[in-house]
């Protein structure tokens, strides 16, 4: 018996705290460790609880998970249950990563017990963490959880500020010379980044979220956000080459490209696309044993627990029959009203649907009397359902969605036609891919019962033209390819970040 030294670099993750931010960046961790790093994804204390509850106080292969102190009281139920929706608000959760946050990251990125770390990797969305790792003389790297589009528009903030398009809180500048249509196209044009099928509206950009006041404190977040953003020497970008269509599509959309895969060079940090690395299982061939334990996490750790018994309800019936809706974790209530005609309307189809509504006043006071008796057998709800188990099960036949990324992905990996109703922020722009570009799937007119009615039926009788859309990408996406380009990026990423840098020593006993 004995030991032997083997050196990996030590990496340290920094997630925005949302589901949606922290499920990417936990596969992002697990695709690092299969190159040889030692992962740390260090989350906020109330992330933390769930994250370690959901894994049955275990953990995620190959990833050490680590706990911030938030500074944000939050009573704690049973984590472990899920019942409970105790995560904290948008403006509580930036004034814990502004104002207490950074001395714990401090800590651990000094502290003398804690091996040296070679590169911090920070969402784009934390970016309090850049300074931090800035003071204490570690390499920052970016993670952009959402597609590349998305982070062009953003970065092209400045830009548009310069053109006089936008104002200083990031509301289109219209001209009393013309109207909002051709208002819309001047300053989408502006951007010089989207391809033409791709149609979105000015009041569609992504940081115009909520009414006045909030858009101006989003939009402050986003210039602060930008400016951070300068420090960083890479951006990992969750995306894929055959993003804007085709190659030659994806080099307008994404900038001239060198010789790594997509990954390429502009003005600030180096983009990196990655994000074929960092499907689950099932997604992408030709993996090595250790690869695949490392980036499985088609379980990955959840905030609330998935209802199962939706799978068993799936297998009794019909193949491509049901209608599953879902809008994700974090996004918030659509409202009562909308809640009610989405109801009504998908009880109007005759359909059979799965629908994952929180069980909380916000979300549920909508649900009309007798809803859930009148559709009982033909519609389930749930609090939260295995998403990855849904949208791979043959009976489902649509997703109707909001529009996030990674339900974008996820519909894309598993061949899933979609209805799209973007809420908010990144979603707008996914949604004008997924119907003007890729064309897998059709806008919902409306929250209205009978726009509800007239889009479902239009998705699942087009003929199987969508379906073919949706495979078709599918193979550009989802294929071994298209993992060695992404991993090739991550490889060299890895190579650089350790080239110059101190290597974390661990311990392993040899039998």
């Amino acid at each position: 018996m004995g030991a032997e030294a083997v050196a990996y670099p030590a990496v340290l993750l920094v997630p925005f705290p949302a589901q949606g931010h922290i499920t990417p960046m936990l596969q992002l961790a697990g695709v690092l460790a299969a190159h040889g790093v030692a992962p740390t994804v260090a989350l906020p204390d109330f992330i933390h609880r769930r994250i370690v509850a959901a894994c049955g106080g275990g953990g995620v292969v190959g990833v050490t998970l680590a706990s911030i102190p938030s500074g944000i009281d939050i009573v704690q139920q049973d984590a472990a249950a899920g019942d409970d929706d105790d995560t904290p608000g948008f403006r509580d959760i930036v004034h814990s990563m502004e104002h207490h946050m950074p001395l714990h990251l401090e800590r651990m990125l000094t502290s003398p017990r804690r091996p040296p770390v070679a590169c911090v990797v920070v969402d784009v969305l934390a970016s309090w963490a850049v300074p931090v790792a800035a003071r204490c003389g570690v390499p920052a790297a970016g993670f952009w959880p959402a597609m590349l589009a998305c982070y062009r528009v953003v970065a092209a903030i400045p830009e548009l500020l310069e053109k006089g398009l936008i104002s200083e809180s990031g509301t289109p500048i219209s001209s009393s010379s013309t109207d909002s249509d051709e208002q819309d196209a001047r300053t989408v044009r502006g951007l010089h980044i989207l391809p033409a099928q791709v149609e979105l509206r000015v009041e569609e950009l992504p940081w115009l979220v909520g009414d006045s006041a909030t858009r101006r404190s989003r939009f402050a977040f986003w210039l602060q956000t930008l400016h951070r953003a300068r420090g960083l020497r890479w951006v990992l970008v969750n995306s894929f080459p055959a993003e804007a269509g085709c190659p030659a599509a994806a080099a307008a959309a994404a900038g001239d490209e060198d010789e790594d895969d997509g990954a390429h060079r502009q003005q600030g940090p180096r983009v990196i696309p990655v994000g074929a690395a960092l499907l689950p299982a099932g997604g992408i061939g030709e993996r090595t044993k250790q690869q695949q334990q490392c980036v499985n996490i088609n379980k990955s750790p959840s905030m609330w627990r998935a209802d199962s018994t939706c799978i068993g309800w799936l297998d009794a019936q019909r193949a491509r029959s049901v209608v599953y809706v879902s809008f994700g974790s974090w996004v918030g209530s659509i409202g009562p009203g909308k809640v009610r005609e989405l109801a009504l309307g998908l009880e109007a189809t005759g359909r059979p649907f799965l629908w994952a509504l929180k069980r909380d006043p916000s979300w549920r006071a909508g649900l009309p009397d007798g809803f859930a008796g009148r559709v009982a057998g033909r519609g389930k709800l749930v609090d939260w359902a295995p998403q990855q188990d849904v949208l791979r099960h043959a009976a489902v036949g649509c997703y109707l969605t909001h529009c996030g990324w990674n339900s974008t992905l996820e519909a894309i990996q598993h061949g899933v036609r979609l209805l799209c109703y973007p809420v908010s922020g990144d979603q707008f722009i996914n949604c004008a891919y997924i119907t003007g570009l890729w064309k897998i799937g059709l806008r919902l007119g409306g929250m209205m019962r009978d726009d509800v009615r007239a889009g479902v039926e239009r998705v699942m009788d087009d003929g199987g033209h969508l379906q073919e859309k949706v495979w078709a990408l599918r193979e550009r996406v989802v294929t071994p390819e298209a993992r060695r380009g992404a991993d090739r990026n991550v490889r060299s990423f890895v190579d650089e970040i350790t080239r110059d840098h101190p290597l974390v020593v661990q311990l392993y006993s040899v039998l």
